[in-house]
């Protein structure tokens, strides 16, 4: 007697299992995943939701500074990327398409602030932390300066808002590859634009984000 058809679920399931043989990192892993949540099994967004919440909470918290809201916009992301789901085009790590998800929550946040000011004056704030990799580039001196650690918190602080300022197509790129952690190559996929445009966005935003926080300074 021949077997009855799977449910959805059974069928996401067997899904999930014979991926589980793939790195977390997989893209086909991913698609398994994103496969398992489109045949009906909403549980399975689960794994993406605990493998990719620290990731996006933290390039959130890198734009906005702030913790709560960084965790606010991290959960926005997660029900916008679940909403849109069935647009994930599977080109590349889901988390790189999560994360300008919430990159652009998170700047479109930032833009609406009339003020920031992210100052800790009890600790040492980590650039790569607090402002992304674009407060570094941007910073010079000794790290156990006490004065330039208090200037680098505000650094940070203006790095936010100077990126969110930026005008398109540079503040996506500047925010992908600083706060978000995207490599070059996965911006060009996650953006649909060769890699040497990406290059050329990224260095020309660079360029704009230090005459806007130093002006004068030799490009």
């Amino acid at each position: 007697m021949p077997a009855s058809d799977p449910s959805p679920a059974s069928r996401s399931q067997a899904i999930l299992r014979s991926s589980t043989s793939a790195g977390p990192d997989d893209d086909s892993t991913d698609r398994a995943i994103v496969d398992a949540v489109l045949a009906g099994d909403r549980d399975a967004f689960r794994q993406l939701v605990d493998r990719e919440s620290a990731s996006v909470v933290r390039a959130s918290h890198r734009i906005l500074g702030d913790l709560h809201e960084a965790e606010d916009i991290a959960q926005e992301a997660f029900v916008t990327a679940y909403r849109s789901l069935a647009s994930w085009r599977g080109d590349g790590p889901f988390g790189a398409w999560l994360t300008r998800i919430a990159v652009r929550l998170a700047l479109r946040r930032v833009g609406q602030r009339k003020s920031v000011t992210w100052i800790d004056p009890t600790g040492a704030p980590d650039p790569a932390q607090a402002g992304g990799g674009a407060a570094a580039e941007l910073s010079t001196g000794p790290r156990s300066d006490p004065a330039t650690i208090a200037m680098r918190a505000e650094r940070a602080a203006d790095v936010r808002t100077a990126v969110a300022a930026l005008p398109e197509p540079y503040r996506e790129v500047v925010a992908l590859r600083f706060f978000g952690d995207l490599t070059r190559e996965e911006i060009g996929r996650q953006t649909e634009r060769p890699l040497n445009t990406v290059k050329t966005h990224l260095r020309r935003g660079l360029l704009r984000l230090r005459d806007t926080i130093e002006p004068g300074s030799d490009a």
